[in-house]
């Protein structure tokens, strides 16, 4: 479904600063593969996120999605059929409007925008529907702007309409990281119900090493942009969080840290 072949970035090319995070990286993701991504900070996690979706150009190499080279397709192209959650619950909506003028203005992701009006009321039930699901009371809230809800219902929200349209691959940035024990649980709860629910493949992001080992299909452990883990199956199943981080100890090591 997607591949990423002989991928090169390099960051602050031609000066004392340069550095070259991915170096002919190559990976492959399966449709229906739900990818957790761990590493140390400065791994290159955020930058593979943000070369998949098109955020952050690559310096050499292709990315194929659906067999479709879109290396140069824009981020906002690639939209379309990629959703994205971001670490920061004030990211993935608009403050000023409410929950119900959010949720329109995502419907409305791949049809466009046009002039009529962009709260139909024959859609009012299905929101309210999508919105039960999150079990955090958002169907009651439709009306109340996005910026007075706690972080753990913005996230949720966030999550709902990443995954409102037809999109074929969701990509989940730390999105648990800035949220409460309880929100953080929750929220991972409705992500994994949505991607099963969809036949989504997902590609997660986390620092959550039990989230990492609990959810997903595949665990990728970047460093220095090099996948040093790649488990799945029973292999998958089986890791626990002792030893993914005995391995993270001896990268440390290696590194002189």
């Amino acid at each position: 479904m997607l591949k990423l072949e002989n991928v090169t970035k390099i960051f602050n090319q031609g000066t004392v600063d340069e550095l070259k995070l991915f170096d002919n990286y190559s990976l492959s993701i399966d449709k229906g593969e739900f990818v957790c991504v761990v590493g140390s900070n400065g791994s290159g996690k955020t930058t593979l996120l943000n070369i998949i979706c098109g955020f952050s150009p690559v310096d050499s190499g292709s990315i194929i999605f659906n067999g479709k080279d879109i290396t140069k397709t824009p981020e906002h192209r690639r939209a379309q059929f990629i959703g994205r959650v971001f670490q920061n619950p004030q990211t993935g909506t608009c403050p000023d409007l409410t929950v119900l003028e959010n949720m329109a203005l995502a419907d409305c992701k791949k049809t466009g925008y046009g002039l009529s009006r962009a709260v139909s009321k024959k859609n009012l039930e299905r929101y309210r529907s999508l919105l039960e699901t999150c079990s955090m009371g958002l169907e009651n809230k439709l009306n109340i702007k996005c910026g007075s809800l706690s972080g753990g219902q913005r996230q949720a929200l966030a999550l709902i309409i990443a995954c409102m349209t037809d999109i074929e691959l969701l990509i989940l940035d730390e999105h648990t990281a800035a949220l409460d024990p309880k929100s953080s649980e929750r929220v991972m709860e409705l992500t994994d119900k949505i991607i099963r629910e969809k036949n989504l493949t997902a590609f997660m992001v986390t620092h959550n090493l039990r989230f990492a080992t609990e959810y997903g299909t595949r665990l990728i452990m970047l460093h220095e942009g090099e996948s040093v883990m790649d488990l799945s199956g029973d292999e998958k199943q089986k890791i626990g969080t002792d030893n993914i981080l005995a391995q993270f100890n001896r990268i440390s090591i290696e590194c002189g840290n």
